[in-house]
C-alpha cells in the first residue's frame, strides 16, 4: 500500500525558513517543524530503510536516526553563518551517516531540489588508493555497467574531484580509463519538488535506486568497511 508522508507545509516551512535563518524564528516554529518536517521525514526514511533492504543484503539493523543527517548547518568553518539547513538529508547504507564513504543511497528532499545520489563521495586515503587498483584491474567491467541504459539515462555518468597526481603504475590504465584519476565516484539525479506529494513517490525512488545498485556493489567490492 502506498503512502503519502508529506503535506504542502513540509516544503512550505522550509520556503519560510529560507527567509527568517535564524534561532528565534526556527523556535517560535519548532512545534511546526516537528509535525510538517522532522517527524514525517523520519517515518518516509523508515519506509526507505525497508525497502533498500529487500534490495541491498548488506543493509541490516539500521536505524533511521542512524541516517538522518541534523537540520543544523556546521558554521565553524563557513563565512555563510545561516543555522539551518534548506532540506533534510539522509544516508541509507551499511554505514549510515557515520560511514560517508561507504557507497549507498543518498536523498534531499528540499523545495528548491529533491535529489538521489549513488556512489561513494567521501573515501579515505587507503580506500582511496585500494578503489583506484581495483578500478584500474576491473575497467573492463566498470565500463559496462555504466553505459547501461537504464543508468546512463537515470544518471548520465560518473561523477567526482579529480587528482592531479595518482602513482606511477597506475597512469597508462588512467590513459584508457580517466575515472582511475577521480576522488569521488557518485551519481545522481534530480526530480521536481512536488513528487515528495505523490503516493508512489517511494516505488519511483526505489526503481531508480536499483537502476545504479550494480555500480553501488561494484565500489563496495573495491574497499574495506
Amino acid at each position: 500500500m502506498e503512502v503519502e508522508y508529506f503535506t504542502k507545509d513540509y516544503l512550505e516551512f522550509f520556503k519560510e525558513l529560507a527567509a527568517n535563518n535564524h534561532k528565534n524564528w526556527f523556535d517560535e516554529n519548532r512545534k511546526r517543524y516537528e509535525k510538517s518536517v522532522k517527524q514525517p521525514f523520519k517515518q518516509f526514511v523508515e519506509r526507505l530503510i525497508a525497502e533498500v533492504e529487500l534490495l541491498d543484503p548488506e543493509q541490516k539493523g539500521i536505524e533511521a536516526k542512524d541516517c538522518i543527517f541534523r537540520i543544523n548547518r556546521d558554521i565553524r568553518f563557513s563565512k555563510d553563518k545561516t543555522p539551518y539547513k534548506l532540506n533534510n538529508s539522509a544516508i541509507v547504507s551499511p554505514g549510515g551517516k557515520k560511514g560517508k564513504d561507504v557507497p549507498g543511497v543518498y536523498i534531499e528532499l528540499g523545495p528548491e531540489k529533491v535529489r538521489l545520489f549513488g556512489g561513494v563521495y567521501g573515501l579515505d586515503k587507503q580506500n582511496l588508493e585500494d578503489f583506484r587498483y581495483y578500478l584500474a584491474a576491473n575497467s573492463t567491467a566498470f565500463e559496462k555497467l555504466i553505459h547501461q541504459k537504464d543508468f546512463l539515462t537515470t544518471y548520465g555518468e560518473i561523477l567526482g574531484a579529480k587528482a592531479k597526481r595518482i602513482p606511477k603504475d597506475l597512469k597508462e590504465a588512467a590513459e584508457k580509463q580517466p575515472l582511475i584519476y577521480n576522488k569521488q565516484w557518485y551519481f545522481t539525479t534530480e526530480y521536481v519538488p512536488e513528487v515528495i506529494f505523490e503516493p508512489t513517490f517511494i516505488k519511483t525512488l526505489m526503481g531508480d535506486v536499483q537502476k545504479g545498485f550494480e555500480v553501488t556493489k561494484f565500489i563496495r567490492k573495491g574497499i574495506h568497511y
